[in-house]
């Protein structure tokens, strides 16, 4: 029996290269009458509250969001724009080249996988569309379940949905939102990406005091799954 029987990976900046906001996203504030930077700072000072919904819809924390950085935006204007933050949002994210293979590499050797993330409404809009979303058994998005990484919750939804123990879960994530300790505090393996891009990569509440294991890319996990399997030392 595999010492794991899934892997469960972070997406901005895990499954995906580097993450930041490209020029699509000053173009929907100046649609919506606000200034760019002043949106940009809305944005980074409430994503936290965002990624839990707390402002209902979309549409209902676009307007919020524009109407904090100074603009009065139309019920029209505002509906225009959540499918621009869609194609703003997927445009800023480019899977990484190894991600779709390390994935199917995991399945293959009878492990499930799931996907964890603290987003904002619109990557449930677009993952679907992505290569990856067919090798994901589970897909946990906090905007839809109300809380953040590292809240117990968010790690034990995906174990439920998976039907495995956290203990029997590989975790992988950049280390974004406190993700690694929170995985580890369940009972799950945390393993952090330390790909190069990632020193450029958008990050909140980044995991700076995490000492466990790292890799460099996500062929490397599809090696750690292997070493569980033939009964290496614990990744721990």
């Amino acid at each position: 029996m595999p010492a794991y029987r899934a892997v469960v990976f972070d997406f901005f900046g895990t499954l995906t290269r580097s993450v930041q906001r490209g020029p699509q996203h000053a173009e929907i504030a100046r649609a919506l009458g606000a200034d760019p930077e002043a949106v940009r700072g809305v944005l980074d000072r409430t994503f936290r509250a965002r990624a839990r919904g707390r402002y209902g819809s979309a549409e209902a924390t676009l307007r919020w969001v524009i109407e904090q950085a100074g603009g009065r935006p139309l019920t029209d204007q505002v509906r225009a724009g959540v499918p621009a933050r869609v194609k703003a949002l997927q445009a800023d994210t480019t899977l990484r080249e190894d991600a779709v293979s390390a994935l199917t590499a995991i399945k293959r050797r009878g492990l499930s996988t799931a996907l964890i993330s603290d987003c904002t409404h619109e990557l449930p809009a677009f993952l679907p569309s992505l290569p990856v979303a067919p090798l994901l058994d589970a897909t946990i998005f906090s905007v839809r379940l109300g809380a953040c990484k590292p809240d117990p919750q968010i790690y034990l939804a995906a174990c439920d949905e998976l039907g495995v123990q956290p203990g029997e879960c590989l975790y992988v994530g950049d280390g974004g939102s406190h993700e690694l300790t929170g995985a580890a505090a369940v009972g799950m393996t945390p393993v952090r990406l330390t790909a190069p891009d990632l020193a450029n990569h958008l990050t909140f509440d980044a995991d700076t005091n995490f000492a466990g294991r790292t890799v460099r890319s996500l062929t490397e996990i599809v090696g750690l799954v292997d070493q569980a399997r033939v009964g290496e030392p614990a990744l721990r």
